[in-house]
């Protein structure tokens, strides 16, 4: 166990014990002048304690952004020198953090507007930047249209060719580790960096793209086919397909 908590305060025990859980990294728990184990690399403490506790490399918890420290600590690094937050979309998007050309985590969004964990990343690694893969378009549309509204339209993002990301997973479709495999993979590669602004400026949808959404909002629902007009809005990136099949529901009540 490379690392140790020494603290009096429980706020820092607990935070600091709930994210060594998460990321799996076994640690012993002292109190403030007990004696540090020799196999011991890094110590955790509170601001309070932080002069209390002899020893040369210690890192103080604020908050749970200590880990990326931790982390650089432990791989005998300094901070990331690049972190990408990765998204891959549609209707259940995957998400990776690639750091260094390490991944960090991995994550699967409940839809394209459930930017709140892009956001959390976002204040848990200063610095990251965003990269997305350039297919699902009216998908990807709703979740930087949600991204816009939050982080400006001015803000960038790079756009990554994301051909050949997803692979088969055992010859078979999984699509939830597929989404997280693409999404791992277009954290590693370069891509386009522009405004949001830029890449939410949706095209009139086609008479083939019309019909297309509408087959799937009966796949979705079973019974409802919705409206022309509710699936030139998903194509615009106004509507997910859930609301709009609830928006034809509610009208054929």
């Amino acid at each position: 166990m490379r690392v140790a908590i020494v603290t009096s305060d429980a706020r820092v025990y607990y935070m600091a014990t709930k994210v060594l859980k998460e990321y799996g990294i076994p640690f012993h728990s002292l109190r403030v002048g007990d004696r540090i184990p020799l196999d011991v690399e890094v110590v955790l403490t509170g601001e309070a304690d932080y002069d209390r506790v002899a020893f040369p490399v210690k890192i103080i918890v604020r908050n749970e952004n200590f880990i990326d420290d931790l982390l650089a600590k432990l791989e005998g690094r300094e901070r990331f020198k690049r972190v990408y937050i990765a998204i891959d979309p549609g209707e259940r998007p995957g998400l990776s953090v690639v750091a260094d050309n390490r991944v960090i985590e991995v994550h699967h969004l409940k839809n394209p507007r459930d930017v709140s964990v892009i956001l959390d990343l976002l204040e848990k690694y200063p610095g990251a930047k965003i990269k997305i893969g350039h297919g699902a378009k009216r998908q990807r549309i709703l979740m930087l249209k949600a991204l816009a509204d939050l982080l400006g339209y001015d803000y960038p993002i790079t756009v990554v060719n994301e051909s050949r990301t997803t692979p088969k997973v055992g010859g078979i479709e999984v699509s939830q580790v597929q989404d997280i495999v693409a999404a791992i993979n277009i954290g590693l590669r370069e891509g386009r960096e522009v405004p949001i602004g830029e890449l939410i400026e949706a095209k009139e949808p086609t008479k083939r793209e019309i019909e297309d959404i509408k087959r799937r909002s009966r796949e979705l629902s079973g019974n409802i086919t919705i409206s022309s007009k509710l699936a030139r809005e998903v194509a615009l990136g106004n509507l997910t397909l859930e609301e709009a099949i609830e928006k034809q529901r509610r009208r054929s009540r």
